[in-house]
């Protein structure tokens, strides 16, 4: 018997002997998840980098309001507003939450420099680690690329703040290259395309960047550019209560170096309930398209809809991806500043008959929602509702979806690696109710065999 036949006959045994039974968790008062039966978080730190509010106070009253997402303070759409016509979107915000401030003049481009020089990795990393067992999965690649990297730093181990924000501004710098070199790799020799490593450009954004190092040619447009950094700023943070903002912290607290922080934080993000839900939005809307005649009609659009949500159609169960979100209630800001370079971008690309169907579907699921399901806080399309639509005209392929999303979120991370070590002096160590009773032990050879 091999190992794949082993398991899977033992497999049985792990399902009936580690399943515990939901209602167990509302009788001893066990916040599954750490959320209560309503969704909200229960509280397990305090930060200073970021705030989400989906809801406000009314007559005393709690209800639920447009959503708004902080970053130290500074409302996101401040950010993007104020920013619009400069080339450092991204980078601005990335100041802002690794030092808690608005950067001057001098200090943007001094700190633009900083990133421009960091992208530069060990001689032959390229060959000797990222195109060795090239992956479909780029996640993986980029995680074995950062514990990789971590080999090469003398001072790996030191927890100095001086050093945990040098390795931080580095990997900030060098994902782009983990990740678009990763799928380079994994497109030459598992697709036989041609294959080629474009070097960085240090007088570009982060965003022009990574689409000078995609593409084939170097070009870009000025407008392809600026959608992408706004969508890098809007993924950027997200609060500490995010499941790979969280891992962040848990693994800093026990006061483990950044690269295997930063490499547990990837691991999270991957997951299909974490960092995966636009390529569920593009897989839906693909199979919208091909059961749909008439994009343009709202009525038979909603009447497909509503075979989604009953379990009927795409994949039977029952959700429209990209609608609603955990925290927000009756909009997600991030998308709402979105939905507006998305049409600009949309027109551009002669994709207005797609943008249509897109909104047609946002719509429909609302309402249909809003009648079928009790949604106490509202329901509205998340960031990610239109995230994969705007890769997809940008010509960026699936596989870098979600790497996407980490080359935005390891600022995030960061800041909040930063605000751990510095703030926190205890390592995260949660409580959980056991429910082992004791057991008589029966020697080895008076064991019954099991069939």
């Amino acid at each position: 018997m091999n190992i794949r036949d082993y398991t899977e006959k033992m497999a049985p045994l792990c399902q009936k002997n580690d399943a515990v039974s939901k209602e167990l968790f509302a009788e001893y008062g066990v916040n599954m998840g750490l959320r209560d039966d309503r969704g909200k978080g229960v509280l397990t730190g305090l930060t200073n980098i970021s705030d989400i509010s989906a809801f406000k106070i009314e007559n005393g009253k709690k209800v639920p309001a447009d959503g708004r997402l902080l970053y130290r303070g500074y409302d996101v759409r401040d950010l993007v507003n104020g920013s619009m016509g400069r080339r450092f979107v991204f980078e601005e915000a990335a100041y802002l939450l690794l030092f808690g401030q608005l950067p001057d003049g001098d200090e943007m481009d001094r700190f633009c420099q900083i990133l421009a020089e960091s992208r530069d990795m060990p001689k032959n990393f390229t060959r000797d680690v990222i195109m060795k067992a090239p992956s479909k999965d780029i996640m993986n690649s980029m995680t074995r690329s950062v514990l990789s990297i971590a080999s090469y730093d003398p001072d790996v181990m030191d927890l100095s703040v001086g050093n945990v924000l040098r390795q931080s501004i580095m990997l900030i710098s060098i994902f782009p290259m983990f990740a678009v070199y990763a799928y380079h790799a994994y497109n030459h020799y598992e697709h036989y395309e041609s294959m080629y490593i474009h070097r960085p450009d240090p007088g570009l954004s982060t965003a022009e960047n990574i689409l000078r190092m995609l593409r084939p040619d170097k070009k870009f447009s000025k407008l392809e550019a600026e959608v992408l950094d706004i969508a890098l700023l809007l993924h950027m943070e997200h609060g500490g209560g995010n499941n790979s903002t969280f891992t962040t912290r848990v693994v800093t607290s026990a006061q483990s170096d950044t690269y295997s922080a930063i490499a547990a934080a990837l691991s999270s993000l991957k997951g299909k309930r974490h960092g995966g839900a636009n390529i569920m939005v593009m897989q839906m809307m693909d199979d919208i398209r091909s059961h749909v005649r008439d994009w343009s009609d709202p009525e038979e659009v909603s009447a497909y809809v509503d075979l989604i949500l009953n379990k009927k159609a795409f994949d039977r169960k029952g959700l429209v991806y990209g609608m609603g979100h955990a925290v927000y209630s009756l909009s997600d800001p991030r998308e709402v500043i979105f939905k507006n370079f998305v049409r600009e971008l949309a027109e551009d690309k002669g994709r207005q008959k797609d943008m249509e169907l897109y909104e047609n579907v946002e719509r429909a699921a609302a309402e249909l929602i809003r009648k079928e399901r009790k949604i106490y806080k509202g329901v509205s399309p998340n960031v990610d509702f239109y995230s994969g639509f705007v890769y997809n005209m940008l010509g960026i392929p699936t596989e870098l979806y979600t790497p996407l999303f980490a080359i935005a979120r390891i600022v995030g991370w960061s800041a909040h690696r930063l605000e751990e070590l510095i703030s926190q002096s205890r390592i995260v160590r949660p409580a959980y109710k056991s429910l082992v009773t004791k057991q008589e032990y029966i020697s080895r050879q008076e064991r019954k065999v099991r069939e």
